[in-house]
């Protein structure tokens, strides 16, 4: 088996990449020297070509794509084209034109596209289980801390138009959550995002969704990239009181590892795990988002 790691753009190929290596031979493009050196050092026997088109003429069996949010739908065209399944790493769009241009792709061949956040696949997150018609509200918290953006690192993931921003980036993990529990049929409320502490970014370091499900329930995201360690938080509340999953740890943890098993799955030849209308629901809701809330 072959994977094509399709770009370098996030943190999280490098974590795919040491799941994959004990399931298929890699090959991977990084048009960013520096991006490329990291990874060649972390696994030295890594094919490397140099762009997209001569990744695909290695003839994977599966693409693990992860550019720039608006290079996504141009690359993720390329690969469907060819017949091969892809997760795209978080997050696939940002914005509604992104949107736009991602579903228009993505619907000559739903089944072959994966992209979600890998708490989806957390096993405790996946074991955990409250009855829908017993659920009053939930919250999510997303505790990641931003404050390296406000260096300078990564800036695209910084900008509100390009890669969305805290709002976006990691908002993507609540919203993913809680659509994953209660379904795609939701709306956007309100939102709104703020600057805290962490001077010096495009966007926000703390942020808060509104949503409402179709049957009434009341949801919320609250984004803290204000923080000294990495969590991420449901709590359901019902009549008897709360039910409560935390995320932390290790990628065994926070899903990293099982998401690539479901991808491993997709290039075994079963359809995406996750059906495209809640993913289109969870892009759709940060999309909706980032237009509100604006720029900060």
């Amino acid at each position: 088996m072959r994977i094509a790691l399709a770009g370098l753009a996030t943190s999280h190929p490098y974590t795919d990449a040491r799941a994959l290596r004990d399931h298929a031979d890699l090959v991977v493009w990084e048009p960013d020297p520096q991006r490329l050196a990291r990874f060649r050092a972390e696994q030295p026997e890594v094919a490397v070509v140099p762009d997209l088109a001569a990744l695909l003429a290695t003839r994977p069996d599966g693409v693990v794509l992860t550019v720039p949010t608006p290079e996504v739908p141009d690359a993720l065209a390329q690969v469907l084209a060819r017949g091969l399944p892809c997760f795209v790493n978080k997050p696939a769009a940002a914005t509604l034109g992104q949107l736009d241009r991602l579903e228009r792709v993505v619907q000559r061949a739903p089944e072959l596209v994966l992209t979600s956040s890998v708490l989806r696949f957390a096993p405790d997150f996946v074991a955990f289980d409250v009855p829908r018609d017993e659920v009053l509200s939930v919250r999510a918290t997303v505790r990641h801390d931003v404050g390296l953006w406000a260096t300078g690192y990564n800036p695209w993931q910084d900008d509100p138009a390009v890669g969305g921003g805290t709002l976006v980036m990691m908002g993507l993990h609540g919203v993913e959550l809680l659509v994953a529990l209660l379904g795609p049929a939701v709306r956007l409320v309100g939102a709104a995002g703020a600057v805290r502490r962490h001077r010096g970014l495009r966007s926000e370091d703390t942020g808060l969704l509104a949503l409402q499900w179709d049957d009434g329930v009341l949801g919320a995201v609250e984004v803290l990239g204000v923080s000294e360690g990495e969590a991420y938080e449901v709590t359901v509340h019902t009549g008897g009181g709360e039910q409560r999953v935390v995320l932390r740890g290790g990628p065994d943890q926070l899903g990293y590892r099982a998401t690539i098993d479901a991808f491993l799955g997709m290039v075994r030849g079963g359809p995406s795990p996750v059906p495209w209308a809640q993913t289109r629901a969870v892009l759709g809701l940060l999309a909706a988002a980032r237009a509100t809330a604006g720029s900060r």
